[in-house]
Parts: C-alpha cells; structure tokens; sequence
C-alpha cells in the first residue's frame, strides 16, 4: 500500500507518499501538455527567479545538503523550525531526479507558485513522479521556499504545507497518518467481507 518513504513527499508522513497518489512513469507532462524524460531541471530554472531558488532547493534536497536546503527556506521558515529544532527536508536521493514547470507570480511579484515533479523509486523499484507545487516568496536574499501543496489522496485538494508553521505541520502529518491507516483497514475489511459471500462449492458424492 505505502510506497517508499523517500524522496520530496517523506515530509507529508512527512512519510507519505501513497500508491495511486502519482503517475509510476519514467515521462512527465510539462505545463505545456509535451512529454519529455524526467530530467533535473528544466530551462525554466537555469534562469534567475522563483524557478531556480525551487531547483536549488529541490537540488540540495536530492543530495542531502541540509545546509543549503535550509538556505532556501524563507527567513520566517528558518526562524520557526530553528526555534522548535525542527528539519523540514527529507532523506536524500540519489535515485530521483526532478523538474520545473511553470512559474505563476502572485502578490504583485513579490511572491510565486512554483509547479514541479519529483521521480523517485518506490517500494517495488519501480519509478514513480508525484507533482507538487511550491510556494516562494521574495526576500531581501532572494526568492525562498515558505511551503509545498501536494496531492496526497486522488481526487481530493492539494494539502498545503507551510514549512513557515511547523505546529501546522504536524497535524496534517498526524492527519494523514491516521486517515492513511483508516483507509487501509477499511480495504481490508472490504476484502474480508468478499471473501465470506463467496459461495461455498457443493460436495459431490
């Protein structure tokens, strides 16, 4: 059921990527609809701006260099999660690679919504993309990272994570726990209950 805890979305459980909550594929669509291999970063973050604050962040993330990651938080981010000795960022990865889409400039320029995928193996070895969109802001610094909106459950809103409230974190984490859990044993009693309507086959004598 839980794919492997690994990668960008290790910090919605922050453990959490759930199987279905992708597309297992080694191609993405781009904010175009066009196909293409999952790459680390696209054009849109070769530039400076919201983008490529994103895939340096999404950068230091893969290679575990909690440091930089750190950086490219926003200062108000930094601040809280210090203060509660806290890490918003997850186990890196040497099997993933990521990608950025589209830009969306919000707040009169001073703040933007970043889209991206993120390529990882799952539990089974197979690759599987999840897509998330990132909230940055512009700082006297540069462009940070303030949070993250993900799908978590098909067919549902994006959970929305702010790395700027940790408190808040944390119930959405323990939140998606529990509601992983009920689901699964809710499954399982679905399976259960199949499995005793079946008809039991007549004895031939």
């Amino acid at each position: 059921m839980m794919s492997k805890m690994h990668g960008i979305f290790s910090w919605v459980v922050l453990a959490l990527i759930v199987a279905g909550c992708g597309k297992s594929s080694d191609t993405r669509a781009t904010a175009s609809g066009e196909s293409e291999p999952a790459t680390v970063a696209s054009n849109a973050a070769k530039a400076d701006g919201p983008g490529a604050a994103v895939a340096e962040f999404l950068e230091a993330v893969r290679t575990g260099n909690d440091d930089k990651a750190t950086q490219m938080l926003s200062s108000q981010a930094r601040e809280k999660t210090a203060s509660l000795n806290r890490n918003v960022t997850p186990p890196a990865s040497d099997t993933a690679k990521f990608t950025i889409g589209k830009v969306e400039m919000v707040d009169s320029g001073n703040g933007a919504r970043v889209f991206s995928t993120w390529t990882d193996l799952d539990a089974d070895g197979q690759r599987k993309t999840d897509e998330a969109i990132w909230v940055v802001r512009r700082e006297p610094e540069g462009w940070r990272v303030a949070g993250v909106a993900a799908t978590v459950f098909p067919g549902e809103p994006p959970l929305v994570l702010s790395f700027e409230d940790p408190d808040d974190m944390l119930r959405k984490q323990q939140w998606v726990r529990e509601e992983i859990r009920r689901r699964m044993e809710k499954e399982q009693a679905g399976l259960q209950a199949q499995g005793s309507e079946k008809p039991e086959k007549p004895v031939l004598r």
